[in-house]
């Protein structure tokens, strides 16, 4: 304890407090740069016409024949399955959620927040680039999460085998309950806003990335939470989603920037010889 003007200040609380200051000025300055206007203003709009023929088509071709001859009868496959099968696929099918990723990442960038600048220009430099991957990470796990969570639930698609059957066209829209929260799948949002995300600054973990995104999204249907093409909606929102909030970045020359051609390309990041200096210094005494 120490005494300013007879009053007794705690170091341990002051410094706490002063952490604070800095976590929430600098997550202030990040909304900033993320919300400001673009700085780069490229001829290519954000979806060409064959993004939107594309998209056009699986919503108007391929989901409903998805509906009408895929749905109900992979339900009831899913349904013989053993039961040891069903009961591997119900234990890592929670791995999807969003929560495994955004509170890690959520709470790694409030860390990098709080620290104080008492590093040198360049290590302090490295630290914002690493926010600013940390941050894209974030944000393009949870943007197209928060879309579907909230469009699931004005579609108001009943799950499988809700009232003991199986009626892929059976819909309630608006009625805000869980069990007509079908279309699209939150889970096959989240891994595939994963794989597009992590895959993109970590290009050699896309296999691995890939077979994650499809265990979790088959594990959906095999558990019957899902219908393949809740599956399938919820893969298109999660990639288009992540893809989209890439560009938003890179339209404002974080992390990323959009060439004369209109393509994303990422600027080199930190080297692992670089971090690994900056933990060292964080670290001395």
């Amino acid at each position: 304890m120490t005494a300013t003007n007879g009053v007794e200040r705690d170091p341990g609380a002051a410094a706490s407090a002063a952490a604070w200051r800095r976590c929430l000025v600098n997550v202030g300055t990040a909304l900033s740069l993320l919300i400001r206007p673009p700085l780069i203003h490229p001829r290519e709009p954000w979806l060409t016409r064959r993004q939107v023929a594309i998209a056009a088509v699986v919503t108007a071709v391929v989901l409903p024949l998805g509906m009408g001859f895929v749905d109900a009868p992979m339900i009831h496959a899913a349904k013989r399955l053993p039961h040891w099968v069903v009961s591997f696929f119900d234990t890592i099918t929670d791995y999807g959620k969003s929560g495994w990723v955004l509170w890690p990442v959520g709470l790694l960038f409030l860390f990098l927040a709080a620290l104080p600048p008492v590093l040198p220009r360049f290590a302090q430099n490295v630290l914002a680039a690493i926010m600013v991957r940390v941050g894209f990470l974030f944000t393009a796990v949870a943007v197209p999460g928060l879309f579907v969570t909230t469009v699931k639930r004005m579609i108001g698609r009943a799950r499988p085998v809700v009232n003991g059957g199986v009626d892929p066209f059976a819909f309630s829209p608006f009625i805000w309950r869980a069990d007509h929260a079908s279309l699209p799948s939150g889970h096959s949002t989240s891994v595939f806003a994963v794989l597009v995300a992590f895959g993109t600054l970590w290009p050699r973990g896309r296999p691995l990335l890939v077979a994650y995104a499809l265990v979790i999204a088959m594990s959906r249907i095999i558990v019957t939470a899902h219908y393949p093409t809740d599956v399938l909606a919820g893969a298109v929102v999660g990639t288009v989603g992540a893809l989209m909030v890439r560009r938003w970045f890179a339209l404002r020359r974080l992390g990323f920037s959009v060439g004369p051609d209109g393509v994303v390309h990422q600027y080199p990041g930190p080297s692992r010889r670089r971090i690994k200096a900056v933990v060292r210094d964080l670290l001395a005494p």
